[in-house]
């Protein structure tokens, strides 16, 4: 099996050279920072917060004791965010850090992406114009006795690595939009619930108003 996994590795390194096994590499990293995420992103919750907004809307409505029972089952990485606010943390900056913290631990991973997707269609490119060289290099050499085979072999496996570059890099913008849309919309989430929480339109349940003064 290693033989084979060499013999192909080699083969591709002749057909489209070193820049087509470095985009190869570089595709099996994606790969793995993807699924890395994906798995991440299913274990802290990202994007099922029903018990937080639920919880969310008891307390903006006045209800303290529901909404503390709903944060209790919620799952949601910004609990303890919440919580803060809850608990009496009036200061808007240190909540907003504090969930910021949460999203720079998930978004770790999101340059590498967006650095493979900008990054492998330029390398596809290079590869293809050192393609284009070789083969106008033999063409050259060719003279007088010019074999039309040797310019279209040479141009399509020069074109090889620029479909390849393409191929690594597609796929990579899709799935790190999509991360980012998750992600941002988990920090809309959060700024409206430490607004809500910070500012709520109901009073707490069996608070009576203030009497307001009675003037002469």
């Amino acid at each position: 099996m290693i033989a084979t996994l060499r013999d192909a590795i080699l083969h591709i390194a002749d057909l489209g050279g070193p820049v087509v096994l470095l985009l190869g590499a570089l595709s099996v990293l994606v790969l793995a920072v993807i699924l890395y995420k994906l798995w991440q992103f299913t274990v802290v919750g990202v994007g099922r917060h029903k018990a937080l907004r639920q919880a969310i809307h008891a307390w903006d409505t006045g209800d303290r004791t529901t909404a503390r029972r709903y944060l209790g089952q919620s799952h949601s990485y910004l609990v303890p965010v919440v919580t803060m606010a809850i608990d009496g943390q009036n200061d808007p900056a240190r909540l907003e850090a504090e969930a910021e913290m949460r999203f720079a631990r998930l978004e770790s991973g999101f340059r590498l992406l967006e650095s493979v997707a900008q990054l492998a269609p330029l390398l596809g490119l290079f590869g293809t114009v050192l393609g284009m060289i070789s083969a106008f290099q033999a063409l050259q050499e060719a003279g007088a006795q010019v074999d039309p085979s040797i310019l279209a072999g040479g141009i399509w496996v020069a074109l090889l690595t620029t479909a390849v570059g393409l191929a690594v890099a597609m796929p990579t913008s899709v799935v790190l939009s999509w991360l980012e849309a998750r992600m941002d919309g988990d920090r809309v989430l959060a700024q409206s619930a430490l607004r809500t929480i910070l500012s709520p339109e109901g009073r707490a349940s069996g608070v009576m108003p203030a009497a307001e003064p009675v003037h002469a």
